[in-house]
């Protein structure tokens, strides 16, 4: 954040507040549900003092160089998660800091970094500084989700440093007892001969690169769901193509089956509002039962993605189906997959490609704030018959 701000001669802030509000741009685009609640590491500071106090307080903290470190010599199980070979690790790691009593030591509290001219500081028992990296996720969650919670997620390079130091301060703070009962972490998105997906190699590609390119984010979303979460998505614009195609015969052949408004007993489908999925599974047709269990068997071992969108593909081509019971379990199947079939209009699909691509060039020079382009873009639009109406959710296009 402090290099970006430099780099930009922009505030920190405002750098946090411009990718805050892309990345919520982005969820939008890609039909993410967003969280309840939006917590920010620098407004819990509070939170995270009384967390690493606590620990102090337990003696599984020392202070050395200007900083608090946690011990994780006090920590009898530490590295569980990733069963780390504590001696092995030990030696691999070149950049030792001094003032560390273990090689896995971290710092809960910094007053002295290498990043001192940075102007996000705070007032300490034990100095003015910011928090270490780890203690802020373990603060935040345990004030929002308790002492236990279910499900923790992050990338699969999590596992060794950030999530592994979580557990050991959490744990520690919390009484020894489990923090999370399961962790899910998703392998990295790769391009050509392994390489993973990062800037800092050149090689990073965003939502608006892929509209420049005449792609809608639901493809991208598509192409993920094509590949288990635990096996690294290898991306290309070729496999891109396939997911966009696919997508397109979906849409296609899910409007052909709408006829008249969906039942009531999918909205409750998979358990909203309190209600168990089985209520409405034993109500419904014996060929509808069949696809609903073997959908709820294939998403509920660990989220298999892949096999369940191919159960999907298995009701589309059933002859034995009534168009009526096809469309009831693409609805159904969809409140998991989040493609927006509900949403889905006969003359949205009608509308062309191009105009399509437009509009979501269009989404993103507004993004950018890049209005003259965006004018043009309005423009070509209605030159080709539509008109493009702007919502609090993106746009409308509706034909002149």
């Amino acid at each position: 954040m402090l290099l970006a701000a430099l780099r930009e001669n922009k505030s920190i802030q405002a750098i946090a507040d411009f990718y805050t509000k892309a990345f919520k741009e982005d969820l939008k685009r890609l039909n993410v549900i967003g969280p309840k609640v939006w917590c920010k590491a620098t407004e819990h500071i509070k939170e995270q003092i009384g967390m690493i106090k606590k620990l102090e307080k337990e003696g599984y903290t020392y202070f050395a160089g200007g900083n608090v470190y946690f011990d994780t010599s006090t920590a009898d199980d530490y590295g569980k998660l990733a069963q780390l070979d504590l001696n092995a690790e030990a030696q691999a790691r070149v950049k030792t800091d001094p003032h560390k009593r273990n090689p896995h030591d971290f710092v809960l509290w910094f007053t002295k970094s290498k990043f001192q001219e940075q102007e996000m500081k705070w007032d300490s028992p034990w100095g003015k500084g910011y928090p270490g990296w780890h203690i802020e996720c373990s603060a935040m969650a345990t004030k929002y989700l308790g002492k236990q919670f279910d499900l923790h997620c992050g990338g699969i390079d999590h596992v060794p440093v950030h999530h592994t130091n979580e557990i050991a301060q959490s744990e520690a703070a919390l009484g020894k007892k489990p923090w999370v009962k399961y962790w899910l972490h998703g392998e990295f998105l790769v391009v050509k001969d392994g390489e993973k997906m990062a800037k800092s190699g050149g090689n990073f590609i965003t939502l608006p690169a892929l509209s420049e390119k005449g792609f809608d984010p639901l493809d991208y979303r598509y192409l993920c769901l094509g590949t288990h979460y635990r096996k690294q998505l290898r991306f290309s614009y070729e496999a891109l193509e396939g997911a966009k195609a696919a997508r397109k015969k979906l849409e296609e052949k899910f409007v052909s089956l709408a006829s008249g408004k969906p039942a009531k007993e999918q909205l409750f489908l998979w358990g909203t509002n309190g209600r168990k999925p089985s209520h409405f599974v034993k109500g419904s047709p014996a060929k509808r039962k069949k696809y609903l269990v073997h959908f709820t068997k294939e998403i509920n071992d660990d989220l298999n993605t892949p096999k369940a969108l191919a159960v999907m593909w298995e009701v589309i081509k059933d002859d034995k189906l009534s168009d009526k019971d096809k469309h009831f379990l693409l609805v159904a199947f969809d409140e998991i997959f989040g493609l927006g079939l509900k949403e889905l209009k006969k003359e949205k699909s009608e509308i062309p490609e191009e105009v399509k691509m437009l509009a979501e060039q269009r989404l993103v020079a507004r993004i950018g704030k890049d209005w003259k382009k965006a004018d043009e873009l309005r423009e070509k639009i209605k030159e080709l018959g539509y008109n493009l109406g702007d919502t609090k959710d993106g746009y409308e296009i509706t034909r002149l």
